[in-house]
């Protein structure tokens, strides 16, 4: 009968309750528990798997080009990180209230990777996360484009809940990838949240930008009730190496 019901678990894609009760019959050692206490912890075991997946999912979908903690984050280095920011920044509240967040800095100093981190900690508390490179993302959508499919790529970005573009402003926006920038500000303009990771000062996005008309309408949205986070100092990887070389 056990093997009956694991295998109905199975085929019902019960698979944290499959494993509970599995585990529960070939342990060695028998809890004493009543039914009532045997149903929860099943019913546990299968939301918390369930839960598990979902997360895994929503981490593979965002498309995170590597792993990030914010648990991880090194506040030993002067860099301007202040680690009360970041764990008001790690409470999400930012999303919950559709606000953007801008980290820049130069090169190295650890933009991406609290981009990053904060992304997982978004996708772990169930909010779909997508990251994108700036510049690869306008060129995939100048090909949507020419296939017909813009709309359709604008919509999936519409409706993520925190779009992280990296490296804004690294290559120049031409006249198609301006329009195309302001259509994705638009549609998540106080709905979504967007955090932008760029090594150009935010008082330089203007001239990044480009186009007087384009420029004023996506820094008139994105600009003014924006959470900043600004970095400095000698670049991460380079002192990472330094320190390596040392050891050598």
């Amino acid at each position: 009968m056990n093997n009956e019901t694991l295998e109905k678990m199975k085929q019902l894609r019960l698979f944290g309750m499959y494993d509970a009760f599995r585990t529960n019959l070939e342990s060695s050692v028998k809890e004493s528990l009543t039914t009532d206490q045997f149903i929860s912890v099943l019913v546990a075991s299968e939301w918390d798997d369930r839960r598990n997946r979902s997360v895994e999912r929503t981490i593979r979908a965002a498309a995170f080009r590597y792993k990030a903690s914010l648990e991880h984050i090194d506040y030993s280095i002067e860099r301007g990180l202040d680690r009360n920011q970041v764990h008001r920044l790690a409470a999400l509240d930012f999303i919950k209230e559709h606000k953007d967040l801008f980290i820049t800095g130069s090169t190295g100093t650890g933009k991406s990777y609290l981009a990053t981190a904060l992304g997982y900690q978004a996708c772990q508390n169930g909010y779909k996360v997508l990251y994108v490179n700036t510049a690869k993302l306008m060129g995939q959508l100048k090909l949507a484009k020419a296939k017909g499919t813009i709309l359709a790529e604008l919509k999936k970005i519409e409706r993520v809940d925190l779009l992280i573009l990296d490296d804004f402003g690294l290559q120049p926006f031409d006249p198609q990838s301006r329009v195309t920038l302001l259509d994705i500000i638009e549609d998540r303009h106080q709905k979504r949240s967007t955090i932008v990771t760029s090594q150009i000062p935010v008082k330089e996005w203007y001239d990044i930008i480009g186009e007087k008309t384009i420029a004023d309408a996506v820094l008139d949205r994105i600009v003014h009730h924006s959470i900043r986070v600004e970095l400095f100092g000698e670049s991460m990887r380079r002192r990472n190496s330094k320190i390596e070389n040392v050891f050598l």
